[in-house]
């Protein structure tokens, strides 16, 4: 019998699954240094997307958990944007339907730039139903904060269509029709609120790279309008722009100098 290169059993082992698998004991008996190492690094990947499914398992508890009970369109609720000197805050709603799975899914700040650009595909593509909403800095100054995350989040609530029956809302509590769960760190402890700051996560980063092709020296297209040491510098350079947060020291006390 021809004996397989390292290359062909490399390509063959990506369609292995079980340990029993015929293929695997049968290369398991081939000394090669290089069919070992191959054999090892299956089983690192096997591992690694086991404990993927086992993570995602816990993080589906609160949508089982009210599933149980009768509730079908569960919407995770999430926010992004809070602490930046510039820039909207961003809310975001998902339904996801009941046999979604996507393994590694977590709170966005977890995940590299690829991999939230990756799952924002998905979980657009996937979900029942989402929407994004913006509150625009002019606005929360007038309204401070706060009250612009809660009015940002209930607008994305909103807009959903089909309507939730259940909302899954990070850490805030709102005033809403719906019967709530509000989850401390609920963006890594639920998939639905995970799903929900991606697609909030991943609309910012880009509203930001937008502004920066017009304002380039403030560098928001990496600092994502939050207060590092060269946008602060740029700021007593150039004054700010209309994108600024006048209430958020240190600009509230630029501005005065």
């Amino acid at each position: 019998m021809k004996i397989q290169t390292i290359a062909e059993i490399e390509r063959q082992l990506e369609n292995i699954e079980a340990e029993n698998d015929p293929f695997l004991l049968d290369i398991r008996q081939d000394e090669r240094k290089g069919v070992q190492q191959l054999i090892q690094k299956w089983q690192n990947k096997r591992a690694k997307n086991q404990q993927l499914k086992e993570k995602f398992a816990e993080m589906n508890a609160y949508e089982n958990k009210w599933r149980s009970i009768g509730y079908e369109m569960i919407a995770g609720i999430d926010e992004v944007g809070r602490g930046p000197l510039a820039g909207p805050v961003v809310a975001a709603a998902v339904i996801l339907p009941k046999d979604f799975f996507l393994a590694g899914i977590d709170d966005s700040k977890k995940l590299s730039e690829k991999k939230r650009l990756e799952f924002d595909l998905i979980i657009r593509r996937e979900a029942l139903a989402f929407s994004v909403t913006m509150i625009e800095a002019k606005e929360i100054d007038e309204i401070n904060i706060y009250e612009a995350t809660k009015k940002a989040m209930n607008a994305a609530i909103a807009a959903l269509d089909p309507k939730p029956d259940f909302l899954l809302i990070d850490a805030m509590k709102l005033e809403t029709p719906y019967s709530s769960e509000s989850i401390v760190k609920g963006d890594a402890k639920s998939i639905s609120i995970a799903a929900a700051s991606i697609i909030a996560k991943v609309a910012r980063d880009e509203l930001m790279k937008e502004i920066s092709l017009h304002y380039p020296v403030y560098g928001f297209q990496q600092n994502m309008g939050y207060g590092t040491k060269e946008h602060i510098n740029a700021i007593y350079q150039h004054g700010i722009t209309s994108y600024h947060r006048k209430s958020f020291a240190p600009i509230k006390d630029i501005i005065k100098i």
